[in-house]
């Protein structure tokens, strides 16, 4: 196997167990062993160890002495730290944006709104809210600034799923809306001032943990 085709089955590997750990499939704590995940992909262990480097990169997964690899938990620090890092971000995204938002960008994010509004399930609501926040801040034409807002939302998703991935309780965005309407009117400073408050707004909920008992909940859910 070619040093590409080893670097492209790790990033394979990777990407399938960081949806499993951002879906709440792999659950916090749960040990990753090699010898299964090369098992499960047909691979050496080369590329699974490489593949959970990347996990561990993007702070999906911890490495412990004696212990192994384990999927990465998470408490409210770290909640609040990525909400008031996706304010900063968003909102200077939403800046440079907002003179080349088109009507018809507007008109394809409150189309995202309505159908999170709609959503019947977490994952179709993350699903259309993320949608609503790549139409809105992608204008920024800063692909850094972008590549860094997206590792954020894939984490914001993370801390969704563990609290709502059970039971999902449907709502009606108005931030989304407020936003909108500022932006259609050339309010751009009170469209981030939104922006800002609606991404640092943090759910809790008490949920079931594997071993029977319960645990509260943390996540951000803008």
């Amino acid at each position: 196997m070619t040093r590409e085709q080893k670097d492209t089955l790790a990033i394979r590997i990777s990407r399938a167990l960081a949806d499993r750990i951002i879906s709440g499939a792999i659950e916090p704590g749960t040990r990753l062993r090699q010898d299964h995940v090369a098992a499960e992909f047909g691979a050496s262990h080369v590329p699974v160890r490489e593949a959970f480097q990347r996990l561990e990169a993007q702070g999906l997964a911890v490495s412990e002495p004696r212990r192994g690899v384990r999927v990465a938990a998470f408490d409210l620090r770290e909640v609040r730290e990525v909400a008031e890092m996706r304010a900063a971000l968003e909102v200077l995204a939403l800046r440079h944006a907002a003179p080349h938002l088109t009507r018809a960008i507007l008109e394809q994010a409150e189309e995202a709104t309505r159908a999170g509004d709609k959503s019947l399930d977490v994952r179709s609501w993350e699903n259309a809210n993320r949608r609503f926040h790549k139409l809105i801040l992608a204008p920024c034409a800063m692909p850094r600034l972008l590549a860094a807002i997206d590792d954020l939302h894939a984490t914001s998703a993370r801390f969704l799923f563990a609290a709502w991935r059970s039971e999902w309780e449907a709502r009606t965005d108005h931030d989304h809306r407020a936003i909108l309407a500022a932006l259609r009117e050339g309010a751009i400073e009170a469209a981030a001032a939104t922006l800002a408050r609606h991404v640092q707004w943090i759910g809790t909920k008490p949920v079931r943990t594997s071993s029977g008992g319960t645990r509260e909940a943390f996540s951000i859910v803008g």
